[in-house]
């Protein structure tokens, strides 16, 4: 027979969970029904601009006719041909898909290998600044950029670097000789370092935030212990520094990996002319002069497709060495 005081004690202690089990959705929305209500338009917009789109990538698998069916864009999606992977093979297959590749890799890697270190270090050099107004001075100059129009940004570009009246040319020139400048805007080998520089200049400033708020993170007692232990400043950022934002550091890299096809369509669209076509035409730009120049939106939304599903693929396969690695990853 079993003690009436142990099984009063047993039961007074399960129900609680039982009730966190059944209720605890609801009591969170009772009392904090205002934060799921500023949640509602995020859902929505997202609902509306993310996953609604998400239907028309059925076009990947069809001869896309805008003027099939009754009129709509529903009527022509449900009566236009349906050619399963023919798109995919003539997309694969043709002409034009290794020099996408080609162009939009050499761009991507680019970025990542210099563009994607260079928050760090810039926030790891703000760290170590002890002049506090110099340091609050630098960071608001450098994130100033980030709020700049990618337009703003291509002017400035042609004001400097312009083959008849550009700044640097014209200073090139005077040491060099008229004439002797290179044509920088319209020169296929340095399209890629110039939207480089581009994002240098603009997103650097803006991306040291993520890591200097991690950087506010780092327990001051490690610092304490490593100088007690003899470390110098150096060691203090290579043993202490590195590896308490070493989880961020993964986190964006995962993200970064993840968007290797994603080179941003506006700002090359503004630098690419007849002369840099060549290294200038990648995934994105393909996907707007196929299908709205072109009107060939089966082949446009293939190859947004192809992309989304890439990327897809890179951030659970990154995320998954992350895990390997002992890293915590996205998820």
């Amino acid at each position: 027979m079993s003690n009436p005081t142990v099984a009063a004690a047993r039961k007074q202690k399960e129900a609680p969970v039982r009730s966190l089990t059944d209720h605890s959705w609801g009591r969170a929305l009772k009392q904090h029904y205002w934060l799921y209500i500023m949640l509602i338009p995020g859902v929505v917009w997202m609902l509306i601009f993310c996953y609604l789109p998400m239907g028309g990538l059925i076009m990947a698998f069809e001869n896309f006719n805008p003027y099939a069916g009754t009129g709509g864009i529903i009527s022509a999606l449900t009566h236009s041909q349906w050619v399963g992977f023919k798109n995919f093979q003539n997309l694969f297959t043709g002409t034009d898909f290794i020099m996408l590749l080609r162009n939009t890799l050499a761009i991507s890697f680019a970025n990542l290998l210099i563009a994607f270190p260079a928050p760090i270090i810039f926030a790891l050099i703000l760290n170590e600044l002890r002049c506090m107004w110099f340091k609050r001075t630098s960071q608001t100059l450098v994130y100033i950029p980030h709020f700049v129009s990618l337009v703003i940004v291509y002017a400035l570009t042609v004001q400097l670097f312009n083959s008849q009246d550009g700044f640097i040319i014209k200073m090139i020139e005077s040491v060099a000789g008229r004439g002797n400048a290179p044509n920088i805007m319209g020169s296929p080998s340095y399209f890629v370092p110039l939207i480089l520089g581009q994002n240098l200049w603009k997103e650097t400033g803006y991306g040291t935030i993520i890591y200097l708020a991690a950087l506010a993170g780092v327990d001051p007692q490690l610092y304490e212990a490593a100088r007690i232990d003899g470390a110098g400043r150096w060691n203090l950022m290579w043993h202490v520094t590195l590896p308490a934002i070493k989880g961020t550091i993964v986190i964006m890299l995962i993200m970064r990996v993840g968007a290797l096809l994603n080179t941003g369509y506006e700002q090359i669209f503004l630098l690419r002319n007849a002369m840099n076509a060549e290294v200038a035409e990648v995934f994105d730009t393909y996907v707007y002069l196929k299908g709205v120049s072109g009107g060939q939106y089966s082949i446009a939304t293939t190859a947004g497709l192809f992309k989304s599903v890439v990327s897809l693929i890179m951030v659970l396969g990154a995320n998954k060495i992350a895990k390997l690695l002992g890293e915590s990853g996205l998820y």
